[in-house]
């Protein structure tokens, strides 16, 4: 903590400095940092406030003879458990990208049209968890299916600590129910991927051979006004030698475009770099799988009963709607906890 708290200061004068908002660019990934910092720091100190008013109370109580206070002291360290058992979830995301913002991507699997639907639930279901935990997110790229839903979309997620939470949510997700685009009604399968790719910044230096990739652009599709229809600004970038795909067609022109589509790129080759060094951090995020029956990470039941099952932690709970609605922070901490107790044991 004193190191959170020294980098603080540091960017705090950086931000009083004459000149600072000069380069908007700079300065907004420095705002960037603080928020960060804010995120893992402010809430300890507030627990150091909390408890010192708590022990005075403690004491006045005592020294008064007033049993009264005891209620209300209860309560209020009550509320400081909770509140500390949030700050000890931070301390469990180590990882170096962890407290920053990241692209969530969703692909749908094998079940076909019940699949893409899934996919379309999932990106609804991301984007309330994010609106909950108070993040912006952002349709980077959306490429929809023939009949409904998505094929694939991925998420911009901004906001301390979206790519420690949303790792966890990493692997096949499975949905079982009676489907809607079935006249008879029957029971259906669907499966679903999920990534998390963190956001680069430009100073993250991963060597890119420009020889190395194939450069698309394409009409954005989708609502977007005539600028985005009438004109190639969408990108896809293909890494050669590892057949990476990344795709960007949100931003406004192609530059744009090409810009978030290099720092994805960055990010899953440095991602695969330290992988390659290191295969514990193939437990940071959980094998992924193909996108089928068997390598699911959590199972959503709407038919014959419902539930949802995290099958790595165990935890579940009835409360399916809850969770499509965003209500996820409980599988993403049993998730968090799991993973520290294993690294632990290790």
């Amino acid at each position: 903590m004193p190191a959170k708290l020294a980098a603080r200061q540091e960017i705090e004068q950086k931000m009083s400095a004459p000149g600072f908002w000069d380069n908007q660019e700079s300065a907004q990934r420095i705002v960037g940092q603080l928020k960060e910092l804010n995120a893992a720091v402010n809430p300890l100190q507030e627990l150091g406030v909390r408890l010192d008013d708590a022990a005075t109370m403690c004491e006045l109580a005592r020294e008064e003879g007033d049993a009264s206070a005891l209620e209300d002291l209860s309560s209020e360290l009550t509320e400081i458990q909770a509140k500390f058992d949030q700050f000890e979830l931070l301390t469990l995301m180590t990882g170096k990208f962890d407290a920053g913002n990241c692209y969530l991507a969703i692909h749908a699997g094998s079940g076909g049209t019940e699949s893409r639907d899934w996919a379309s639930m999932l990106m609804r279901m991301y984007t309330r968890y994010a609106e909950r935990q108070g993040y912006t997110v952002t349709v980077v790229d959306a490429v929809e299916g023939e009949d409904a839903g998505y094929n694939s979309v991925t998420l911009h997620i901004v906001g301390p600590y979206a790519c420690g939470y949303l790792g966890a949510e990493v692997g096949v997700h499975r949905l079982v129910r009676i489907s809607p685009f079935d006249s008879a009604a029957r029971r259906h399968t669907s499966f679903a991927s999920i990534d998390c790719i963190p956001e680069m910044t430009d100073d993250v230096q991963v060597e890119i051979d420009p020889e190395e990739l194939r450069v698309d652009t394409f009409r954005a599709g989708g609502a977007g006004g005539q600028h985005v229809n009438k004109t190639s600004s969408a990108v896809r970038i293909t890494h050669l030698p590892t057949n990476i795909v990344v795709q960007c067609q949100n931003e406004r022109s192609q530059h744009q475009n090409r810009h978030v589509c290099m720092m994805m790129l960055k990010a899953k080759l440095l991602r695969l770099e330290e992988e390659k060094r290191n295969k514990e951090l193939q437990g940071l995020y959980g094998p992924k799988g193909e996108i089928a029956w068997g390598n699911q990470i959590r199972s959503y039941v709407l038919q014959p009963y419902t539930l949802v099952k995290d099958h790595r932690t165990d935890h579940e709970t009835g409360k399916v709607q809850d969770v499509l609605d965003g209500d996820l922070q409980e599988f993403i901490e049993a998730y968090l906890r799991q993973r520290a107790a294993e690294r632990r044991g290790q």
